[in-house]
């Protein structure tokens, strides 16, 4: 399998490494990988022209993350502007997979993935992403995976 390229990612969010996300030795704590991920979700979100998360709630319904995957190559460093790029790898009947890859410059930081099932919040049982979401979506990637 090869690995992911920058070209590969329509989206990307700019964030600056800060002192409260590394180590004594200035190394990014890997517990902060996944924020880094939730940070760019939401700017992607943003990108998308969607209110989040309150469009993504509205009937009683809500995104929870079922799994979480990082694969790390180098650490990221103090005061480092790294790049997260974003995409949806898969539009599910109830779910969302995102895939993530950090960069710094051209260097490969990590990889992830994310999934997402759409559900309702009262009992907590799968529900279908909105169309309105779906097209958004495929709009944004221009032909965005499909089950």
């Amino acid at each position: 399998m090869s690995l992911p390229r920058k070209a590969d990612f329509r989206f990307s969010h700019s964030l600056r490494v800060r002192w409260a996300e590394v180590d004594p030795q200035g190394i990014v704590f890997n517990g902060n990988y996944l924020t880094y991920a939730d940070v760019g979700i939401t700017e992607y979100f943003r990108a998308l022209r969607v209110a989040y998360p309150e469009a993504l709630t509205e009937g009683g319904c809500d995104f929870y993350a079922i799994k979480t995957t990082l694969e790390y190559k180098a650490p990221a460093h103090f005061d480092r502007l790294l790049d997260v790029a974003i995409r949806v790898a898969r539009l599910g009947r109830s779910s969302l997979t995102f895939e993530m890859t950090i960069w710094d410059g051209e260097t490969l930081l990590t990889i992830g993935e994310i999934v997402y099932v759409h559900a309702r919040s009262e009992p907590r049982s799968s529900a279908p992403l909105p169309d309105w979401l779906r097209e958004r979506i495929r709009e944004f990637e221009i032909s965005a995976p499909q089950e």
